[in-house]
């Protein structure tokens, strides 16, 4: 009689002696959610193509966007209250909100958002601002890396809360507005919140990078560093 070996599934986590455990917690995998939230949420900015798209979708990209921001204060308080900060943590939030909120605004200005019989991009939002904000990101990026990398602290300030607010407000208000192009948002006393909300957004963000500057001058000061070889043996 030919006997036949049962196959179970493969263990998630190994907790042997020699073996490993891989579990992600309920935060981390919020953020994870986010990030897939974030890409269906480009696809649909990838599609539309205004005039011509249906205005729906900016409705669904808004809420989209909505949901994830609202998620991203959900994972952080949900990792403080059950003490659920990890490392993997720390540099999956923020890398997730880079993506979110740059990503968001490189659509904003593409294309799909200029109308062709004027040539005017119908967001406000222009492809410096956009150079403006993901390099304020870099930049931060490189000096929190090595500042902590010396084992100095360089979380964020209340610029660089600010700054995620406005970006936050302002990006599922300029696909409201293009989703309603009449009624009250035509309307010019509420028209101009688009605009004034973009220029409020590349204001906080160049004064969030200033402030992050200004407190990484000693390591902007820094003239040269000892190599291995300068060093006496």
């Amino acid at each position: 009689m030919t006997r036949v070996r049962a196959v179970g599934l493969l263990p998630l986590a190994s907790t042997g002696p020699s073996g490993f455990e891989m579990a992600i917690n309920l935060p981390n995998q919020i953020t994870l959610g986010r990030l897939v939230l974030a890409t269906i949420l480009f696809v649909c900015l990838a599609q539309y193509d205004h005039g011509q798209s249906s205005l729906r979708m900016l409705d669904w990209a808004a809420a989209l966007f909505i949901v994830a921001a609202l998620t991203d204060m959900l994972d952080g308080y949900l990792a403080r209250r059950q003490n659920q900060v990890t490392s993997f943590g720390r540099v999956l939030d923020p890398f997730v909100d880079k993506v979110l909120v740059c990503g968001s605004f490189l659509f904003l200005c593409a294309p799909g958002f200029v109308d062709d019989a004027t040539g005017r991009n119908v967001s406000d939002v222009s492809a410096w601002m956009v150079v403006l904000i993901i390099g304020r990101e870099l930049l931060v990026t490189s000096l929190r890396g090595f500042s902590e990398a010396q084992g100095d602290s360089f979380g964020a300030n209340v610029f660089g809360k600010a700054k995620m607010m406005v970006q936050s407000i302002t990006i599922p208000v300029i696909l409201i507005f293009q989703a309603h192009p009449d009624g009250v948002f035509a309307s010019p006393k509420v028209r101009w919140i688009q605009p004034a909300l973009v220029w409020l957004t590349v204001i906080v963000t160049t004064a969030s990078m200033g402030s992050y500057l200004l407190r990484a001058r000693n390591i902007l000061s820094e003239l040269s560093r000892p190599t291995d070889r300068d060093k006496k043996p």
